[in-house]
């Protein structure tokens, strides 16, 4: 497996970013939503194997005192094989000395955030937009 960070991507890997986030049931992932995104992100990795993605994560970050992981995504057949935790150990190696970096993760993967270290927040709040993804993850 081969980890590359990106800066920008091209109409191929976009379409491949599509696929995978389809693969985990993320369907609003259109091509357009995929390139604003990561056009938005201060830090971009895909992780490839024999020229397959079969993962990516992305984070955005002030370079001061905050960043946020978003996304981190591994196709299911390569789950639970460390694909997830070596994205997420190289978020962070490349977020560097920040104050704090940010993460919501997706229903029933908290515990694997944990294993990378990531910790509930005492006084963590947020406003979901869309309904259904308020009701999911407010209390």
């Amino acid at each position: 497996m081969q980890i590359i960070s990106k800066e920008t991507l091209n109409e191929q890997e976009i379409h491949a970013l599509v696929n995978l986030y389809a693969s985990v049931g993320w369907h609003g992932h259109t091509p357009e939503n995929i390139t604003t995104i990561y056009k938005q992100s201060t830090y971009i990795l895909l992780a490839y194997h024999d020229e397959v993605l079969i993962g990516c994560g992305r984070a955005l970050s002030d370079g001061v005192f905050n960043a946020a992981i978003y996304d981190v995504v591994v196709r299911p057949t390569y789950q639970r094989q460390g694909v997830g935790q070596r994205i997420v150990t190289h978020l962070v190696r490349d977020i560097g000395e920040v104050s704090c970096i940010h993460l919501i993760s997706t229903l029933g993967n908290e515990a694997f955030y944990a294993q990378c270290g990531f910790r509930k927040l005492t006084t963590g709040m947020a406003i979901y937009q869309h309904p259904k993804l308020a009701t999911q993850y407010l209390e």
